[in-house]
């Protein structure tokens, strides 16, 4: 397997604008999570950039950028796209899409998340962990997982894998804390994008359960740390406070 990681990010976001170069620690958020990606060694690491500022911030930090449409409906179209120009002769065909507002990312989870792909039936992986904050049952912004039959395997370490069975924005039983970074088979991304949202999708407001009513296969790996995901200004605030205490 030949994997790409790509990071998705624009400067329009609605509730945070700007947030790809807002600093963290002295280094745009976006430059952050490409040096995390880095160190995962599981792949080239590119930002699929919305915005030409965002390309030249990359690009000034010894990174790599490549400048997609700035209307592309979402992060998942968007890194569609940077593949299409940066490997026309598709030689990678396992695409890694790890969000640009996650300053706090463990690069040992995605090492996690690359290896489900040793196995052939998988389409779709993605990572999830333990619910350990009550609040966070109730809280519709914590997406959840259902996984069916969790078993360890040997990586790193132990870990538990499954199939995941459903994704919502409401809890159940037994369910875990999705991380939203994914892990696909270039076919499987390109079939993805190629598809109408679906009714499921367009109610829970929730992307991958469009593959899920698609017939594809997503597996999940149960990590044991939840990256930082930024969207507000609180959420910024408190990323800086993590990183400053680990400067």
């Amino acid at each position: 397997m030949k994997s790409i990681i790509l990071i998705p990010a624009r400067m329009a976001s609605t509730r945070l604008p700007n947030k790809p170069l807002a600093p963290i620690g002295g280094v745009p958020m976006v430059v952050r999570v490409m040096q995390y990606a880095l160190q995962a060694g599981v792949g080239e690491v590119v930002v699929a950039a919305g915005d030409q500022e965002i390309v030249d911030a990359v690009t000034a930090a010894g990174g790599r950028a490549v400048l997609t449409d700035c209307d592309l409906p979402s992060g998942s179209d968007r890194i569609h796209q940077a593949l299409q120009l940066l490997d026309p002769e598709k030689k990678y065909d396992i695409v890694i899409n790890v969000q640009g507002d996650m300053p706090t990312l463990d690069p040992a989870i995605l090492r996690h998340a690359v290896a489900l792909m040793q196995n052939p039936q998988v389409d779709i992986a993605t990572l999830a962990a333990e619910i350990t904050d009550e609040a966070e049952k109730n809280n519709s912004a914590v997406v959840k997982v259902v996984v069916s039959h969790e078993s360890s395997v040997a990586g790193e370490k132990k870990q538990k894998t499954g199939k995941a069975l459903s994704f919502s924005r409401t809890y159940s039983s037994g369910a875990f804390h999705h991380i939203g970074i994914y892990v696909y088979r270039r076919a499987a991304l390109e079939k993805f994008v190629s598809l109408p949202p679906s009714p499921l999708e367009q109610r829970e407001k929730l992307e991958q359960l469009r593959a899920m009513e698609a017939g594809m296969r997503i597996e999940v790996a149960v990590v044991d740390t939840v990256p930082l995901g930024v969207d507000t200004l609180e959420g910024l605030e408190r990323a800086r406070s993590i990183i400053g205490e680990n400067i």
